[in-house]
């Protein structure tokens, strides 16, 4: 079968690299231009563009998805087939050249966390089970006819990181699966439930500012539904400060206003007063311009006043 993939991010290369070896032919790859990144501005590929490269496949990097010239590369490229994950939105004139049509990868059971931060959202929302699913692209946003789902088990610490990674292999796994099943015509495709769909809207600094007024439990799942990234975070004493890893307490503290510094264990946390009474402790922090730390690590280092608090 002639593939064209189409990927930008790292959650997209387990893919690549599993269609690669699954023996069809990928004519071509198609991702995001490169772009100066970090804090030099040093000009880098994409994961996508490495892993092509590593693979010894051609890549394509379009500025203009709407542009005619780039629709006529993909119609003269022939495919059966366009692949797609973790990609930008894909016009009309493109995802539908292909004979067998246009699948994407969702990191969420569709027609829930439809949108660009699915992963995140599952954790900050205290999911217990998500997983990755195929579908055939229509215009609309993650709207399309599913062909394929996954589940998977959420643990009850796990991190946004440490979940990205695992959905990554298994939805490499789905798109194969899926890939044989379009070829041997054993797809069939299933219309989304709307009244089951839910958003998983984009991650900003407005958004990612901890609310310690909420339980306990709900502030754990929106610290680690941010790690490592872009991170939860707060302001202590003027200054911007990212928390990675916390962990609850069931004991209730003495009523507190929510934020404040309860305790102080110079070994392991830093110990905080919810919203509900509960207990934060806070595990893994990284202070405005400096590295990422643990809480003993910040403590040789920074004055912290039993009784003040996280804004």
């Amino acid at each position: 079968m002639r593939i064209i993939f189409m990927g930008t991010a790292e959650f997209a290369v387990a893919g690549l690299i599993k269609t690669a070896q699954s023996g069809h032919d990928i004519v071509s790859v198609i991702t995001a231009p490169d772009l100066p990144r970090g804090r030099g501005q040093k000009v880098s590929f994409t994961p996508v563009k490495s892993a092509a490269l590593e693979l010894g496949l051609p890549v394509i990097q379009p500025e203009n998805l709407k542009d005619p010239a780039f629709a006529e590369t993909i119609r003269k490229s022939d495919p059966d087939l366009i692949v797609v994950i973790a990609f930008r939105i894909l016009p009309k004139e493109i995802f539908t050249i292909p004979k067998l049509g246009s699948i994407n990868l969702h990191a969420s059971l569709l027609p829930k966390y439809r949108g660009a931060a699915p992963i995140n959202r599952a954790i900050m929302n205290g999911e217990k089970e998500t997983g990755v699913t195929t579908f055939f692209l229509k215009e609309k946003v993650d709207t399309g006819n599913i062909i394929l789902q996954k589940k998977t088990e959420i643990g009850e610490d796990e991190t946004a990181g440490e979940l990205h990674d695992r959905l990554a292999v298994l939805g490499a796994e789905a798109v194969i699966e899926t890939i044989a099943m379009i070829e041997n015509n054993r797809a069939r495709p299933w219309i989304q439930d709307e009244s089951l769909a839910s958003p998983a809207p984009k991650l900003n600094k407005e958004n990612t500012r901890i609310n310690w007024n909420r339980p306990a439990q709900a502030i754990k799942n929106f610290i680690r539904g941010l790690s490592p990234y872009p991170c939860a975070w707060t302001t202590y004493q003027g200054e911007s400060i990212k928390i990675y890893r916390a962990d609850i307490s069931e004991c209730v503290t003495e009523a507190a206003d929510p934020g404040t510094i309860l305790s102080i264990n110079p070994h392991t946390d830093i110990r905080v007063a919810a919203g509900d009474n509960k207990i934060i402790h806070i595990k893994e922090l990284q202070p405005q311009s400096k590295k990422r730390m643990t809480a003993s690590e910040y403590l040789r280092g920074y004055r912290v006043e039993i009784l003040s608090r996280f804004e």
